[in-house]
């Protein structure tokens, strides 16, 4: 067994630590989610009981690392009672527990390639695992007994012919509500699990917004889910990964969840996936006993530029009860509490929404006057009269706190962003189209690489888009907090692009490409972002994302 955390995305039942129990035999999993790392005894001491009277089969030796959770008197008790031995890995050393940490990855692997062929939103992500842990226990065949670890534990073969692909849409026969005459019988639903306890699926109702679970679904497996038009955030799966902190040793998987409270965004109360209500709006998810879930809640921020590598968000959070009872009969959980929540962080750490906040703190005002010097360093614009028929486009601060790999705050981000909404299309813009990368063409730059036995260099640009000159004649604002109060009608005229503007990735495309063909670099035929440069027998090859750049040479 293994526990980790806590991780930086609660789950539905307000758990932030998962305890992995493996089979050493047949290498079925179960998993359950904490919400403190001193429930861990009970729980291991619950799922021993039940497993014995299971299987007939006595436990014998339990096996996991030197953490409190599984040290500690009250467990050391009970396994001497028991008749239970109990082995422990070297201490710093992971590896002499790989059965549960591997479990962890391979789960957590399989979640992510669920949540992005479904397209669901990452909300999603403990119902995802769910189901990859349900699936790998009864199709994963253990080597030397060629058997699946449902058929070694069981004694009997799984039936597999219900499988269904995660996330697809689905209709659900509404049975629970009283219906008029001509009223729709059918509700619209998501498929996100199996039914551990009872002959059904697990569906997330998009009129209720509830998992239920219901025999009466009829599944449209041919037909992709669209991606909604929630934020981009929402739908990004590093970030999920990211969110957990995990090293290469730490993954999350299960088989059971528990209830509890999902936080969810005000800011995706739109999305197309699944309504959401806001505000301090709670409603209620059956009560009758559920298996196979649990959900996820993502705290996120306001996203409000186009920078790709700096999206985090920073909001309130809105409650929304999802009670979905516990995977396993025995388990019992808290109840939730219709209450706002606020965010994990403390209040110190919290992002302004306004110049005039960040004013009242030196270490925005110090990254706000970075920012304005980067401005002045790549020669990004003139101040001048707004001249007569021409309109200025407003700007604004984005502030964001950067994190190091455990999540600490290191520094403070500001950054200035036009507000190219208000952008007219002929008049502010005419070309906004960039080439981005295909992760295809990533790929084979990779096994090129590989192939040709070359090591591959990546970059980041700092501030690229202020490095891209514009020919439309735009106009912007003064910056909020640092307008001239002698002047207060005079505007800027951009020289370069600026973010949020709709022609800055064209804009930095066309420097970068620029600068690239005039050193002798060709384009590629295909992959306009593929740039090789020849010099006798060897190749130098360079592929841009963005602002991001990878590039090797024989």
């Amino acid at each position: 067994m293994d526990l980790f955390g806590p991780t930086n995305v609660m789950s539905i039942g307000k758990k932030s630590y998962c305890l992995v129990i493996v089979d050493d035999y047949s290498r079925f999993t179960w998993v359950y989610f904490l919400r403190t790392k001193d429930e861990t005894s009970g729980l291991i001491k619950s799922f021993i009981l039940r497993i014995e009277n299971q299987t007939n089969q006595k436990v014998k030796v339990i096996r996991s690392d030197n953490g409190t959770e599984f040290k500690n008197l009250d467990l050391n008790t009970f396994c001497e009672e028991k008749g239970i031995e109990r082995q422990y890995s070297a201490p710093r050393t992971p590896q002499q527990n790989g059965v549960a940490e591997r479990r962890n990855r391979t789960l957590i692997e399989a979640a992510r390639s669920l949540l992005a062929d479904s397209k669901l939103p990452i909300t999603f992500w403990a119902e995802a695992v769910n189901s990859a842990c349900y699936v790998q226990n009864r199709v994963l065949v253990v080597k030397p007994k060629n058997k699946t670890p449902y058929e070694l534990l069981n004694k009997r073969k799984p039936f597999i012919g219900f499988f269904k692909p995660f996330g697809c849409p689905c209709t659900i026969l509404n049975t629970k509500s009283h219906l008029g005459k001509f009223d729709s019988k059918l509700d619209d639903g998501f498929l996100v699990g199996y039914s551990s306890q009872s002959k059904a699926y697990r569906v997330f109702n998009t009129s209720s917004r509830i998992i239920e679970e219901s025999d009466n679904v009829k599944c449209n497996e041919n037909t992709p889910n669209p991606i909604g038009s929630s934020p981009q955030w929402l739908f990004d799966i590093d970030s999920l990964t990211n969110s957990f902190g995990f090293s290469s040793d730490d993954y999350a998987g299960s088989e059971c969840g528990g209830s509890g409270t999902i936080q969810v965004q005000e800011s995706i109360s739109k999305s197309v996936i699944f309504p959401i209500p806001t505000g301090d709006s709670v409603e209620n998810c059956d009560k009758e006993p559920s298996a196979g879930s649990s959900q996820s809640e993502e705290e996120s921020r306001d996203e409000e530029t186009q920078e790709n590598k700096e999206s985090e968000v920073a909001a309130e959070n809105t409650s929304v009860e999802l009670n979905d009872s516990n995977l396993e009969v025995g388990l019992t959980e808290e109840p939730s509490h219709n209450t706002r929540v606020q965010k994990n962080h403390p209040p110190q750490l919290l992002e302004p929404k306004k110049a005039h906040d960040a004013m009242k703190e030196s270490s925005w005002i110090e990254a706000m006057q970075e920012e304005l010097l980067q401005f002045k360093l790549q020669d990004v614009w003139d101040l001048v009269d707004l001249p007569k028929g021409h309109r200025a486009i407003g700007t604004k601060w984005i502030f964001r706190n950067k994190r190091d790999e455990r999540g600490i705050v290191i520094r403070n981000k500001a950054r200035l962003v036009a507000q190219g909404y208000t952008q007219e299309e002929g008049i502010d813009y005419e070309e906004v189209f960039a080439p981005v990368a295909r992760i295809e063409a990533i790929r084979l730059f990779l096994a090129y690489a590989s192939y040709m036995n070359f090591k591959v260099y990546q970059m980041y640009v700092k501030s690229a888009f202020l490095y891209g000159s514009i020919e439309e004649e735009v106009y912007v604002c003064q910056p909020p907090g640092f307008e001239n109060p002698n002047y207060p009608d005079i505007v800027y005229k951009l020289k370069k692009a600026l973010y949020g503007l709709h022609q800055a990735p064209r804009a930095w495309y066309d420097t970068l490409s620029s600068y690239l063909l005039e050193n002798d670099f060709e384009r590629g035929v295909i992959d306009k972002t593929l740039f090789i440069k020849r010099k006798k027998k060897d190749i130098l090859l360079v592929q841009i994302y963005v602002d991001d750049i990878i590039f090797g040479s024989t």
